[in-house]
């Protein structure tokens, strides 16, 4: 199984912006524990500030990985453009926030990308990823 791991902008600061909201610890160190943990499924981690390297990204494996994790940032929330790659591909895509948007300012609770994903997961921390890969493990 493969599954690709794309991360938008500033996730690149996790460990050192805003602690409080989206923890201490790197992205890199915690993607080393995933793969320590899930040791028999491929996952490949990407990460742009840019919406179209990011789209790139979708369309270049949306058809031949098992599922994407997509924490799009920002860009969750302004995006058709993201949601058409989305929509484009055929491995599942699942989005994925550290944070509750819900519980955070009003602009962040609406999402241009969850009608085109299978499921959304947000507020569990960094844990929110492996419940993702969790949740595509299940609809293999």
């Amino acid at each position: 199984m493969k599954i690709q791991i794309i991360n938008g902008p500033n996730i690149n600061l996790l460990g050192k912006r805003e602690p409080s909201i989206y923890g201490a610890v790197s992205f890199e160190d915690y993607l080393a524990d995933l793969k320590r943990a899930y040791h028999d499924i491929e996952i490949e981690y990407y990460q742009s500030n840019v919406e179209g390297e990011m789209i790139n990204k979708i369309h270049e494996v949306g058809f031949d990985y098992d599922g994407i994790v997509l924490n799009a940032g920002a860009y969750t929330h302004t995006s058709i453009a993201l949601q058409d790659a989305i929509r484009a591909v055929t491995a599942p895509v699942i989005e994925v926030h550290i944070s509750n948007v819900h519980a955070r300012e009003e602009f962040r609770h609406k999402s241009m990308i969850s009608c085109a994903c299978v499921g959304v997961i947000c507020g569990f921390g960094l844990v929110s990823y492996r419940l993702a890969i969790e949740a595509l493990l299940m609809k293999k």
